[in-house]
């Protein structure tokens, strides 16, 4: 039987309003999110070979065998790497973040144009001294001295400590690339090479208990950690929204 003219059409049941809002956000959000997070896998693989290039470039112009200039592969999202004193960790977060609706950046065309390129994949730098690692000091503590966020178009930034803060600042116009990659390798070295552990006040030593006495003969676990000349807490993602 034919509708009459005009006649409404009767809604659709609530059920399935929901599951076509839920079809859209699988569609839209979840796919962008799983492409941005597997770019971000392959991109850190590209890291990791340059990070392997940089060592082996750094081996013949160094001719004392005590320093250090290695690696460790730990999986898809982490590597170690030991260069003099220092260890680096570079670590790809598994999860996908959204910059946060106050960010200045949603003020740009770039982003304000289009929503998903403010959902990044982030790769974060630790600097700890080597020797807490090697030692299994698991109480010594290291800082955080870059990120960096990867969109689905490969546009990226780096917050972090001296150049790695400057140089990379416009994720407009900025596409992430091998030689990106090596400079921010490089930059991370060299920040972590200039910055010496100092000795700490005798007021922090004045004072051990027996148990780090029996340890010190072992392994030296009073707590130690690279100090940059400021305070600084390891920072995370609970600025991006998850």
């Amino acid at each position: 039987m034919a509708k009459k003219k005009g006649t409404p059409e009767k809604p659709k049941d609530t059920l399935d309003q929901n599951r076509e809002i839920i079809q859209r956000l699988l569609a839209s959000k979840s796919a962008l999110k799983q492409d941005v997070a597997d770019d971000s896998e392959k991109v850190f693989d590209s890291l990791k070979q340059i990070i392997k290039n940089e060592l082996d470039a750094l081996r013949p112009l160094i001719k004392d065998e005590r320093v250090r200039l290695s690696f460790e592969d730990r999986g898809k999202f982490e590597i170690i790497v030991f260069i003099g004193s220092d260890m680096l960790v570079f670590h790809l977060h598994t999860n996908v973040f959204k910059l946060p609706d106050s960010n200045p950046l949603w003020g740009t065309k770039y982003f304000s144009s289009n929503e998903n390129n403010g959902y990044f994949a982030v790769i974060h730098v630790y600097n700890f001294l080597a020797e807490s690692y090697l030692r299994n000091r698991f109480d010594d503590r290291g800082n955080l001295i870059a990120r960096v966020l990867l969109n689905h178009e490969h546009h990226f930034m780096v917050e972090g400590k001296g150049q790695l803060g400057v140089l990379f600042r416009d994720p407009e116009n900025a596409v992430l690339n091998d030689n990106y990659m090596k400079l921010m390798v490089q930059l991370s070295f060299a920040f972590a090479l200039q910055f010496d552990l100092y000795i700490p006040p005798y007021e922090y030593l004045e004072e051990i208990t027996i148990a780090q006495v029996l340890e010190i003969s072992d392994s030296l676990k009073l707590q130690t950690g690279k100090r940059l000349g400021f305070k600084r807490q390891l920072e995370d993602i609970d600025n991006l929204q998850g």
